[in-house]
C-alpha cells in the first residue's frame, strides 16, 4: 500500500454562496492529491505523458461528511491500496485544519497508449517505483 499526503488551501472561488466548497470542486482536490503523490513517489504526471501514457478516469466517487470553508488549510491523504495493472484506483481522504475527516472519495483511472488510446501496462519505471510498498 503507498499513501501520501499533501495539503490545499481553500480559495474563495472555490466556494458556493453558503460559504461551502462547490462539491465539483473535490475531483479538483482528488487530481492535486493523485499528482503530488505521483511527485513524492518520484514520478510526475508529464513523465508519464513523455513515457505516451495517460491516465483518464473511469470513475469518480464522493462522500460528503462535513464542508470544507473558504480559507481551510485541507489535508489530502492519498492512498494506492491494490497494485496497480492496466487499471489505477486512488483513494482520498481529505482532513480540515482541525484534523476532521470531512470528505472521502476514490477515483478509478486506466492506462492508456497516448496516440492509440488503447489500454496498456503502466510503464516500467512506474512499476519499479510501487514495487517496495506491494511485497
Amino acid at each position: 500500500m503507498y499513501t501520501s499526503e499533501t495539503h490545499v488551501r481553500v480559495r474563495y472561488g472555490e466556494t458556493d454562496q453558503m460559504g461551502y466548497v462547490y462539491y465539483g470542486n473535490y475531483a479538483m482536490y482528488y487530481e492535486v492529491g493523485r499528482v503530488e503523490s505521483l511527485r513524492q513517489l518520484g514520478l510526475t504526471y508529464k513523465e508519464l505523458e513523455e513515457f505516451g501514457v495517460m491516465l483518464p478516469v473511469l470513475e469518480n466517487k464522493s462522500k460528503f461528511i462535513s464542508p470544507a470553508l473558504y480559507d481551510d488549510r485541507l489535508k489530502i491523504i492519498t492512498t494506492i491500496r491494490i497494485k496497480p495493472g492496466v487499471k489505477i484506483k486512488f483513494e482520498y481522504e481529505i482532513f480540515n485544519d482541525f484534523g476532521k475527516l470531512i470528505h472521502t472519495g476514490e477515483t478509478l483511472l486506466v492506462f492508456v497508449q497516448k496516440y492509440s488510446g488503447k489500454p496498456c501496462r503502466p510503464p516500467e519505471i512506474f512499476q519499479k517505483l510501487l514495487e517496495p510498498y506491494f511485497k
